[in-house]
């Protein structure tokens, strides 16, 4: 669900589906899956350039280079990438994100990369204080230009259901002003074989082509219904920024650490 609150209301509900991939299992998924491949073409595809800084550099290593900046120590705990993979070679993730736990199990840390439709990827990363609650509520200062209806100065209040039987994101934006901008995920979990990336691709055909194709379908309606542009400023320097727990006291007054 997206759902835009100022200057003028405008929502849409659709169905999609992602993957729950452990960053460690990615290789041994591709051995057992006949229509799943790892940086080759395939029906569903992974591409570890599609990630991170689009470099050479293993995933797990970006992620957690990011954990140690936020300030949280990663052990080799599971690393676990909530995303949309390529379907026939194409895939754009607005937003893809990152569970990140300790050996123990716990939930350290979630990452939350965001991709704009320039080219332009950046993350947000922030320590979980409490694992052991239902709904994790994180906060962060926008960083990244991703539509041109809205300015920078915003920031984001994140509540995350971690996966489990079910998964659920929601990612609201507000200014000065309060809430501008709301819009949530929520899935069942079903097991990864072939046979359910198959139904998959028969029941989302070509989703991935439609996450784009819609995107700038609803920037074409919001454009004739008279919203006013902001110009793109130039990307953030670092690739990503620590934000914080929600529950922080004085949260409005604490600034971003861009790393």
């Amino acid at each position: 669900m997206h759902q835009r609150l100022r200057p003028l209301r405008h929502r849409l509900h659709y169905r999609v589906f992602s993957l729950l991939l452990d960053l460690d299992e990615i290789d041994s998924l591709t051995e057992r899956l006949w229509i799943f491949s790892r940086n080759r073409f395939n029906l569903f595809s992974f591409h570890d350039r599609d990630y991170g800084g689009g470099t050479a550099e293993p995933l797990r290593d970006q992620i957690e280079l990011h954990l140690h900046a936020a300030g949280v120590t990663p052990d080799g705990g599971a690393i676990r990438l909530l995303t949309m993979p390529r379907m026939l070679g194409y895939a754009f993730n607005p937003i893809s994100v990152y569970f990140c736990h300790h050996r123990d199990g716990a939930l350290a840390a979630i990452v939350y990369e965001v991709n704009n439709t320039f080219r332009q990827r950046h993350s947000y990363v922030i320590p979980v204080t409490d694992a052991t609650a239902r709904t994790i509520r994180q906060e962060c200062a926008k960083q990244l230009y991703v539509s041109p209806f809205f300015d920078m100065d915003m920031t984001y209040a994140f509540r995350v259901i971690p996966p489990g039987r079910r998964v659920g994101i929601s990612v609201t934006g507000r200014d000065a002003k309060g809430p501008t901008i709301v819009t949530s995920l929520f899935g069942r979990r079903a097991p990864l074989t072939d046979r359910t990336l198959a139904l998959t691709f028969v029941t989302y055909p070509l989703l991935t082509l439609k996450v784009i194709a819609g995107i700038h379908w609803e920037a074409l309606l919001l454009w004739r219904k008279g919203l006013p542009l902001n110009s793109r400023p130039n990307p953030p320097d670092k690739a990503a920024t620590v934000g914080r727990p929600a529950d922080v006291k004085d949260a409005k007054d604490v600034r971003p650490h861009v790393v």
